[in-house]
C-alpha cells in the first residue's frame, strides 16, 4: 500500500465538540496551519460530531470562536461528520460486498467466552447476516499492522493481537474509526497530524483505508502536554481554553508563538518569532518525542514581550477591545496616553486597565497600602511633594523627575519613602506605571487634588 506523497499537502484539524478548545488542541490545530501555509497546502476543518448528545451547535462555535481569535484560518469546511453519516454507510456497504467486513451478532459476553478459548488472541467472529447484527472488519492473522509515524518511527501492532473490530453497531451507525479513515480518504488527506491518545486508534484506520483501497497518509502524533508538576495538563494549571487564555489578556500572535515551541524548535533555539517566521520555519519532523510542560509563567514573559513590541495604535487597540469585553468604555485619545505609560510595565492585556484605572476615576481604596504608605512621617514628605508639584513647570514628566529627585536628594530620603506615598495618594495603590510619568498624565489640578485628599 502505497503512503501519501507529500505533493500537495492537505491536513485537517478534527475536533469532537465537546466542550471548550482546550490548550492542547490548540496546538494541535496550530501544527495543521502551519503545515498547511508553510508549503502552500490546504487546511481542511472537519467536526466530528457523531456524539449527539455533547455535540452541541454552542459546543462547535466555541470550537470556531476560538480559532478565530488565534487567527488559524480553515481552507475547507468546517465538515460535520454526523452530516456525512450516509458517505460512511456506503463505504460499510461496499466493505461487506468486497468480503473485507461481515456481519457478526456476537455479544461482549460471546467476545470473551472466544477469547477465553483461544488464549486471548484477537476475537474472529462468524459471519451471519442476521437482522441488528454489528459490522466487523476482518483483521488479517499474521503479521503486523505498521503505523509509520514522522515523529516517533515505525509503530507495529501485531495483527494476531487485534480483534476483528467493529465498525457499525446493530442499527447501522457508523463507528469513530470507520468514520475517521472514510473521511481522510475522501478529502485526500495527506498527512494526520493529532494527539498521540489516537495512536491506539491508527492500526484500525490504516486497516479500513487498506480495505478501501485508499491511500494512507502520514501521521504525527504529537506527545501529550503536561503542567510545570510533570502531570497532564489541567485546569488546576491555570488557564485551561483558549478562550480562557483570550479572557486572561493574552495576544493571539503571543499564544501562537508560545504553543509552537511546545514540543517543536528551530535548529538556533529561536525564541520569539512573528508568524510569518513560524510559517517558514516550522517542520513537523523536529517535533520531539517528550511531553512538552506548559508554563503559563512562560507564555506570560513571552506576551509582555510582544505587548512591548506593538505599535501604540496597535496597543491601544488590543487594550480598548479587552477592556470593552469588561464593559469599560473610555475616550481614544484618553486611552492611547494612558497606554504610552502602561506599554512598557503589563505582560497582559487584562494588567493595563489596573495600572491606568487612576486616570479615569477616583483613586481605589486599598487599606493595607493606606497604612502603610500614609503614615504620619509620610504624611510630612508627601507636604513637600505637594509644594514642588504645585511650582513645577512645565508639568511634563522630565521636568517632574527633575524636581522631585532635587527634593529627595536635599531631605536626604529614600525615594521609596517619598514616591509610594505619592503613588498611593493619586491611584490608591502602590502599583501604577512610572510616577512621574503618572503624574504627568494625571495633570496638576487632579494630583494636587487627591495629594490633599491623601493630606487630609
Amino acid at each position: 500500500m502505497s503512503t501519501a506523497s507529500n505533493d500537495n499537502v492537505r491536513v485537517r484539524f478534527a475536533p469532537s465538540p465537546t466542550g471548550a478548545l482546550h490548550i492542547g488542541g490548540a496546538r494541535t490545530a496550530l501544527y495543521n496551519w502551519l503545515m498547511a501555509r508553510g508549503s502552500g497546502g490546504t487546511f481542511v476543518l472537519r467536526i466530528e460530531d457523531t456524539d449527539r448528545e455533547r455535540s452541541t451547535p454552542e459546543n462547535v462555535e466555541q470550537i470556531l470562536d476560538a480559532l478565530r481569535w488565534l487567527e488559524l484560518d480553515w481552507d475547507e469546511g468546517p465538515y460535520s461528520q454526523f452530516e456525512r453519516r450516509e458517505r460512511h454507510k456506503e463505504a460499510i456497504e461496499r466493505l461487506i460486498e468486497a468480503g473485507v467486513a461481515y456481519r457478526d451478532p456476537a455479544t461482549a459476553e460471546d467476545v470473551r467466552a472466544w477469547k477465553a478459548e483461544h488464549g486471548n488472541r484477537g476475537y474472529r467472529g462468524t459471519p451471519k447476516d442476521v437482522e441488528g447484527a454489528a459490522v466487523r472488519l476482518r483483521v488479517p492473522d499474521d503479521g503486523e499492522t505498521v503505523v509509520e509515524d514522522v515523529i516517533r518511527g515505525p509503530v507495529s501492532f501485531p495483527n494476531a493481537a487485534q480483534d476483528d473490530f467493529v465498525i457499525a453497531r446493530g442499527d447501522g451507525t457508523p463507528l469513530y474509526n470507520l468514520a475517521v479513515a472514510v473521511d481522510d480518504a475522501e478529502m485526500g488527506i495527506t498527512d494526520v497530524v493529532r494527539g498521540d491518545d489516537h495512536l491506539s486508534n491508527t492500526p484500525k484506520q490504516v486497516l479500513v483505508l487498506r480495505a478501501l483501497g485508499a491511500d494512507v497518509p502520514r501521521y504525527a502524533h504529537l506527545p501529550l502536554l503536561h503542567g510545570p508538576d510533570g502531570k497532564k495538563l489541567s485546569k488546576r494549571h491555570g488557564a485551561a481554553s483558549v478562550q480562557e487564555l483570550r479572557d486572561a489578556g493574552y495576544l493571539p500572535e503571543a499564544v501562537r508563538n508560545y504553543l509552537a515551541l511546545l514540543g517543536w524548535g528551530t535548529e538556533d533555539d529561536t525564541t520569539l518569532m512573528s508568524t510569518e517566521e513560524l510559517i517558514e520555519r516550522f517542520r513537523i519532523e523536529r517535533v520531539g518525542r517528550s511531553s512538552a510542560i506548559f508554563d503559563e509563567r512562560k507564555l506570560r514573559w513571552m506576551n509582555g514581550r510582544f505587548m512591548r513590541e506593538l505599535p501604540l495604535d496597535e496597543y491601544t487597540d488590543a487594550v480598548a477591545s479587552h477592556i470593552a469585553a469588561e464593559g469599560i468604555e473610555v475616550g481614544r485619545d484618553a486611552l492611547k496616553a494612558a497606554c504610552a505609560i502602561a506599554q512598557d510595565k503589563a505582560q497582559t492585556l487584562a494588567e493595563v486597565w489596573p495600572l491606568i484605572r487612576f486616570l479615569f476615576e477616583p483613586p481605589v481604596d486599598d487599606p493595607k497600602a493606606r497604612e502603610k504608605f500614609l503614615k504620619p512621617e509620610h504624611l510630612e514628605n508627601l507636604r513637600g511633594v505637594r509644594a514642588v508639584l504645585a511650582e513645577t513647570e512645565p508639568f511634563d514628566a522630565p521636568t517632574l523627575e527633575e524636581r522631585l529627585t532635587a527634593f529627595v536628594e536635599e531631605r536626604g530620603l529614600k525615594p521609596k519613602a517619598v514616591y509610594q506615598p505619592l503613588r498611593v495618594a493619586i491611584t490608591g495603590t502602590t502599583v501604577s506605571p512610572g510616577i512621574f510619568d503618572s503624574v504627568a498624565a494625571l495633570g496638576r489640578e487632579r494630583t494636587l487634588e487627591r495629594v490633599d485628599a491623601a493630606l487630609d
